[in-house]
């Protein structure tokens, strides 16, 4: 089913998994340490490549229609693009919107868009945030979602499930959720560990692993298309790099997947 024939016919969640890494995704999954995440996208995560290496590049690139890229060559259509002169990324499968952004232009077709933020980009009292978040109609963004609560993710699906309770069963819903676990501080999530790195990471994804049930609940009312994707990665001492923002590829290589649940 093409995008142009999803819009209007489900509820749309762009999931992004801020920071992380391709690898430690694909590893993790191949041991078998993120069986939810195996058993909602059987064949595994996708290798893509990021339109940004940063979090405020990426996600308004991602909300213009650039969500990452295939590593392989092209060309590559792209689900959702807004309309401008001269793209060879458009196809017949593409949804087209002529609004300023996603989340305006599918508002345009009768959804109602909600964007909850998890990393301080998403903060709208802020200048950067207040751009990033403007096309969207509600906007949720607490202490409690941000990057040092161990447990922010949970809290972020519980105002995901209040907000869906005052919808009625016939509107749909636009959900960008913005993951901040796997950002660094990750050490947290793992016992004894006193700095973040790959396995601080790993166990960061593990309890987003142990989350995808709630998740799930959480954004699907009926049909729902779930894009789940990373921004970018982040470097823990590869070529002696540390963090993002930066052009090496732990950072460009990001997982990428889609289920079209029922």
């Amino acid at each position: 089913m093409s995008a142009p024939e999803r819009v209007g016919r489900a509820d749309i969640a762009l999931v992004t998994l801020d920071t992380l890494r391709f690898d430690v995704a694909a590893e993790e999954m191949a041991a078998g340490r993120t069986p939810a995440f195996a058993g909602l996208f059987p064949g595994g995560w996708e290798e893509r490549h990021t339109p940004s290496s940063f979090t405020l590049g990426a996600h308004l690139s991602f909300l213009a229609g650039f969500l990452p890229t295939p590593a392989r060559p092209g060309p590559h259509p792209r689900p959702f693009a807004a309309r401008f002169a001269g793209s060879e990324s458009t196809g017949p499968d593409t949804f087209v919107f002529d609004e300023r952004d996603l989340p305006r232009g599918l508002a345009a077709r009768g959804y109602r868009t909600l964007c909850v933020g998890g990393v301080g980009f998403f903060d709208p009292a802020t200048t950067l945030g207040a751009q990033l978040t403007e096309g969207f109609e509600e906007v949720r963004f607490e202490p409690a979602f941000r990057v040092t609560e161990p447990d922010g993710l949970a809290r972020q699906l519980d105002a995901i499930a209040a907000h869906g309770e005052g919808l009625r069963p016939d509107e749909r819903r636009f959900t960008l959720l913005n993951v901040s676990s796997l950002h660094q501080p990750n050490r947290h999530y793992l016992e004894g560990a006193t700095r973040d790195d790959r396995a601080t990471h790993a166990a960061a994804l593990r309890y987003v692993d142990g989350l995808v049930e709630r998740l799930v609940a959480a954004l699907r009312r009926g049909p729902l298309w779930l894009i789940v994707c990373s921004d970018h990665g982040t470097a823990y001492g590869e070529a002696g790099y540390l963090g993002h923002r930066l052009g090496h590829p732990v950072v460009w290589t990001v997982p990428y997947a889609e289920a079209w649940i029922p």
